[in-house]
């Protein structure tokens, strides 16, 4: 009966805002499928788009407060996990794609947007294949170098593949290649509103020294606490230091910090940082933590050099050790792994970017990977007049892009 409700409220909607397009979005899992798309949503906004916006996305209760709280439209829709290895669940699973994609499909029957946009996650695929089977327009996003299963599927029901790397199109089948565009990966417009005074004050910190800011991840990193903390006496007094530790980790952190006046006078730990992240941000010199796709094209886009400590293992797809890996070459971070993951190089690969020079170079290269060059913007959005206004980063090309999408769209109906 609440499907059946809900149906009739998205219908009457599509009733009332026929005037202007819709654009539907899909993903979650984690906040990696969900905030770049919010930050292409904000851009679309600043950009003048006044039409409707729906999020397709996941059950979980966390999927849908990230992004009613943007003031966001949200549709929840039954999703399944794709399993490559043998396993019960994928029956049961099986059971609960099946049921997404027909709650998908019968939500964009009455939404009726002129496109989805995808930032990937398995429960973006039943709306992907949807959206194809009703003939809408499906433009899917990749974050990391080498696409996620949920990224390959959609490919084949998308008209555009975009990607943050180039070195992603090379994961794909040569036929699908030139539906791929190499964008960045976008990043919340509010971390460039930063205030680098207010970060310092908040944190207790004096002007004139480095900031190192590393991110352990809203769970926190073990591997990486206990890095930090081993390479507080060879960083301190030269270097502050701000250590987001993760809520569970936050007290054994304490516990361990040196009894040294001098280390404590120069290092703050956080067990969670909220929008304050943004003056953080403004206020350090470099980041420092795993290499997941938020953190490389985050510290990027805000031009912060990057000491990288990528995930490894058998627990993972190796995703993170192809960010950094990329990173590295672009010279925009230093990457630690297996028998480099002392204090001693740890403080090592921080101490290297207090060079002026090397500091310099690194930042040229964040700025690089992260901003899209005039020319390319101005051939795929067939606009000349954007020669004149330089780089621009992912999430506003990304928004430009879906409202040229649009504007053709409105022109072939005409």
């Amino acid at each position: 009966m609440g499907d059946v409700r809900q149906e009739a409220r998205l219908e009457a909607r599509a009733r009332e805002t026929n005037a202007h397009p819709c654009i539907a979005f899909t993903g979650g899992g984690t906040g990696g499928h969900i905030y770049p798309g919010l930050a292409v949503i904000e851009e679309l906004r600043r950009q003048g788009f006044r039409g409707r916006i729906v999020w397709i996305g996941s059950e979980k209760e966390l999927d849908r407060s990230i992004v009613t709280g943007e003031g966001i439209e949200y549709v929840a829709i039954p999703s399944g996990k794709f399993r490559r290895e043998l396993s019960l669940r994928n029956v049961t699973d099986l059971g609960r794609i099946v049921a997404g994609y027909m709650r998908a499909k019968a939500i964009l029957k009455n939404l009726r947007p002129s496109l989805l946009f995808s930032k990937g996650g398995y429960v973006s695929v039943p709306p992907c294949r949807a959206a194809a089977s009703l003939g809408i327009p499906v433009i899917t996003h990749e974050s990391d170098t080498s696409p996620g299963l949920a990224t390959r599927l959609n490919s084949k029901s998308a008209t555009l593949i975009l990607t943050s790397w180039e070195a992603t199109a090379r994961y794909f089948p040569e036929p699908v290649r030139a539906k791929i565009v190499r964008v960045g990966n976008p990043v919340r417009p509010a971390l460039f509103r930063g205030d680098a005074a207010r970060g310092l004050s908040m944190l207790g910190f004096e002007r004139g020294r480095p900031l190192l800011f590393v991110l352990g991840g809203s769970q926190g990193a073990r591997e990486v606490n206990a890095l930090v903390l081993a390479s507080l006496p060879l960083l301190c007094p030269s270097v502050q230091v701000v250590h987001q530790t993760g809520k569970a980790n936050f007290d054994e952190v304490m516990a361990c910090i040196p009894d040294d006046p001098v280390i404590r006078a120069s290092y703050r730990p956080l067990a969670y940082i909220g929008p304050e992240i943004a003056d953080i941000y403004a206020a350090s010199t470099i980041v420092a933590g795993r290499a997941g796709a938020g953190t490389v094209w985050e510290a990027a886009s805000l031009g912060k050099p990057m000491v990288l400590i990528p995930l490894s293992g058998s627990g993972t797809r190796g995703d993170q050790v192809e960010n950094a890996a990329l990173a590295a070459q672009a010279g925009a971070a230093t990457v630690l792994e297996g028998a480099q993951l002392c204090p001693s190089a740890f403080a090592d690969a921080v101490k290297k970017y207090l060079d002026p020079t090397a500091y310099a170079s690194a930042v040229r290269a964040c700025h690089s990977i992260a901003r899209i060059p005039a020319q390319t913007a101005a051939a795929l959005l067939g606009d000349k007049d954007l020669l004149d206004e330089g780089k621009m980063l992912s999430a506003e090309f990304i928004a430009r892009l879906l409202l040229a999408h649009l504007e053709k769209q409105a022109k072939e109906e005409t």
